[in-house]
């Protein structure tokens, strides 16, 4: 490193260190100033330093952690050089994400700190009252900002350094890991009423008729739980169930494998005789699989955002004028093209093109479906503003091939993230001046 740069840091150490210490008067009978060390600076890392304070704070904290769980430390030495080389790689980040101006508001550390407070079984206030008389609120709230900023500047960072071919997403898809990872999985709801070698066969056929009376019910609407429950109060024959969470086709019992890959979510499949009784099963919940037949709306649609100029109500006026223009014959892409302010699709004459059912801001997308093809919206609100929405035509789409390898490269993007994120993070250590302070 140059001169000017050593002479840089050098002044910069200089000024925090004496920004770090007050000179107090003492009384007379000491006849001196005395100089009381509030902190010190430890290392400068580029523009910015990791003080005493922080590095006894997070060994304090790793060390009532680990007695906590009664978890073995390495020896004093080893342990604060590995804390303060996870200090100088916070610091690093954390001036990376200043530079591109990475930031979280009061409200987003709020939400979290809210969800925080619903896994500890309190309202928002109660946690908060809690860490204050704690005397770590304000703490928390940066740590949280802190882990928020570095996990987003990481994910940033490191998926534009990852690079997926086709070949690779290729040769994923064909290989047996692929299959597995891409297989659909299933949570089962599943009673069974039993039957024994000593049943006769009118007991038989007794049970079986119940069980098919049992997924009538289900079938015609009653909750599948609601109805085990009554069976199971009711003691007319033994009924148990055994419980089957995210289990891909083939981790299931062979006489459910074949039949749950074609059921829907919320069908009632049974009964299902098998050596032990009659099996009932309802597909309550269902992830991932290739097959992805999605449902398309093709739409267009002008918004009027109130301003300086127009105001909310003088909006809704105007958006309403022009839906009238349109029902009286005059081209919707003209008026778009004319009026909307809706950046995106302006220059289309506000052309949406094929929206994938869910595509839609959740106020749009209740008023998209409620529209018959051809019809044009009544003016609706959302936080953009005014819209007035038409809906050109509907249809299903098969986008398996494209779901499955959107998901084959995001497994493989996952694989390589961890690899690639620390040696993003051995290259900016590397690159970065870093000095110990004696």
């Amino acid at each position: 490193m140059g001169n000017n740069a050593t002479n840089k840091h050098s002044n910069l150490i200089s000024t925090l260190r004496w920004c770090l210490v007050i000179t107090i008067s003492c009384l007379p009978v000491f006849g001196f100033a005395q100089r009381l060390l509030l902190d010190r600076i430890i290392v400068v890392v580029d523009q910015d330093v990791v003080l005493q304070s922080e590095l006894d704070a997070r060994l304090q904290d790793i060390r009532a952690n680990a007695a906590a769980n009664n978890r073995p430390l390495p020896e004093q030495d080893e342990l604060q050089s590995e804390v303060l080389d996870a200090l100088i790689l916070e610091n690093l980040q954390m001036q990376f994400a200043e530079r591109v101006s990475i930031r979280f508001d009061d409200d987003t550390i709020n939400r979290v700190l809210l969800n925080m407070a619903e896994n500890s079984n309190m309202s928002f206030d109660e946690y908060v009252t809690t860490l204050e008389e704690a005397g770590v609120y304000l703490m928390t709230r940066e740590q949280v900002r802190k882990q928020l900023t570095i996990q987003e500047l990481q994910r940033g960072m490191v998926n534009s350094r990852l690079a997926i071919t086709e070949q690779e997403i290729d040769n994923f898809l064909s290989s047996e890991m692929g299959r597995e990872v891409m297989a659909a999985e299933f949570v089962i709801n599943h009673m069974l009423v039993q039957t024994s070698d000593s049943d006769s066969a009118e007991n038989r056929e007794a049970k079986l008729r119940y069980a098919a009376d049992l997924a009538a019910r289900i079938q015609e609407g009653e909750f599948f739980g609601e109805v085990f429950a009554e069976a199971q109060r009711a003691r007319l024959f033994s009924v148990n169930s055994t419980q089957f969470d995210w289990r891909r086709a083939d981790q299931l019992p062979n006489i459910f494998s074949e039949i749950v890959e074609d059921m829907e979510i919320a069908d009632v499949e049974g009964p299902i005789e098998a050596g032990n009784g009659y099996h009932l099963i309802q597909l309550a919940q269902k992830r991932g699989g290739t097959d992805q037949v999605v449902k398309q709306t093709n739409l267009r649609h002008i918004m009027l955002m109130p301003n300086e100029i127009r105001d909310d109500d003088q909006s809704l006026t105007e958006i309403q004028e022009i839906r009238e223009q349109i029902i009286a014959g005059e081209e919707f892409t003209t008026l778009a093209r004319q009026n909307s302010d809706d950046s995106n699709t302006v220059v289309g004459g506000g052309d949406l093109d094929w929206v994938n059912q869910g595509g839609l801001p959740p106020l749009m997308e209740e008023v998209v479906d409620g529209l018959e093809i051809n019809d044009l919206s009544e003016p609706f609100r959302t936080e953009a503003g005014w819209h007035i929405v038409e809906v050109l035509g509907r249809r299903e789409t098969d986008l398996s091939q494209e779901y499955s390898r959107s998901q084959a490269e995001n497994t493989l993007r996952d694989r390589k993230f961890d690899l690639e994120l620390q040696n993003w993070l051995i290259e900016i250590r590397e690159e970065a001046f870093v000095e110990l302070v004696d």
